[in-house]
This record gives C-alpha cells, sequence and structure tokens, in this order.
C-alpha cells in the first residue's frame, strides 16, 4: 500500500512538472500582405456584418434586447421569400438578427426543431465583390447552399456557405 501511494506521488510529482513545461506561443503577427492576396486576387472580406439568432418567441426576444438590454430593437419584418420574421438589433458596431419561422417551409423551423431553445444560426460577413467571392470559393471546393446568389433580407445580394466547409459555421457572404 505504501509503496503505491509513494508510486502515485512520484507519477503525480511527474505530471505536475510536464504541466509546468514551458508551452511554446504562437504570436499573432501582423503582415505586409493585402488581404485580397489571401482570400483572392478579386474580391476582400468587409467588416461583421451580423450575427443571427433563431428564436423560438420573436416578441420575448425583442423585448430582452430592448428593455432589458436597452439595445435599439426594430418592429418585426415578416420576409416571406426567405421564410422568416425578423427583428434587427442595432448594436453600434454590428447587429444582430433575431429569426423566427415564417410558414411550414422555412429553414428556421428545422433549427429550431433540433435547438428548442433556439440559438445562434449564422454569422454574415461583407464582402466587396460577391460574384467574385462565389467563383473563388467554387474554385477553393467550398460549398454554398444556393447554386446563385440571392437578395438577402438587407436588400443586399448574398450566399450561404455550407457549414461543414466552414468549420462547423453556417457563414452568409454579403455584398458591401
Amino acid at each position: 500500500m505504501a509503496r503505491a501511494l509513494k508510486a502515485a506521488a512520484a507519477n503525480a510529482v511527474g505530471l505536475f512538472s510536464r504541466l509546468q513545461a514551458p508551452i511554446p506561443t504562437v504570436r499573432a503577427s501582423s503582415t505586409s500582405q493585402p488581404l485580397e492576396q489571401v482570400a483572392g486576387s478579386v474580391w476582400n472580406l468587409g467588416r461583421l456584418n451580423h450575427v443571427a439568432i433563431a428564436v423560438p418567441d420573436l416578441e420575448k426576444a425583442a423585448a430582452f434586447y430592448k428593455n432589458i438590454l436597452g439595445a435599439q430593437v426594430s418592429e418585426a419584418v415578416p420576409l416571406p421569400e426567405h421564410g422568416v420574421s425578423v427583428v434587427f438589433v442595432n448594436l453600434g458596431n454590428t447587429k444582430m438578427e433575431l429569426l423566427h419561422p415564417l410558414g411550414r417551409d422555412s429553414p428556421i423551423a428545422g433549427f429550431l426543431q433540433k435547438n428548442k431553445a433556439g440559438g445562434m444560426h449564422h454569422i454574415c460577413i461583407e464582402v466587396d465583390n460577391i460574384n467574385a467571392a462565389v467563383m473563388d470559393l467554387k474554385k477553393k471546393k467550398i460549398r454554398s447552399l444556393s447554386e446563385e446568389v440571392k437578395i438577402g433580407a438587407h436588400g443586399k445580394p448574398v450566399i450561404f456557405l455550407h457549414p461543414k466547409d466552414c468549420g462547423g459555421v453556417l457563414v452568409e457572404l454579403e455584398q458591401a
């Protein structure tokens, strides 16, 4: 028994010393390369436009952001062509879209069936040339959820990239 305790203590000391060993660090460094050379020569990523959150109760979610957090919140906007009703929450440096199903064929209805309490649905990033971005991403084997660019909730051309090609995140690209 004593021998087993000594062995366990020795192993614990060995483990502790390994945990204290210096861990190599990765440092972020700025590059002098323009962003366009990283993404592609004919398009650039822009700013985060919004984070979209699917909600089971649009009025309750809008009231939370408006009355509890004090955010500037729009009225609900039905978008039948997208199968959603949307409330826009202005955060100053970006927006949130609160999404609620509209109609039986809503893509948000399926999301909420799997995620009863709601949750983050997608992020939207602006691009300066959406058509060039789509062509470039196809060459890079990044799938989109539609064959063509469509007009999104903000009245601008958008396309959604497949989450399996984007680290598990549904990414919407929107023309800036």
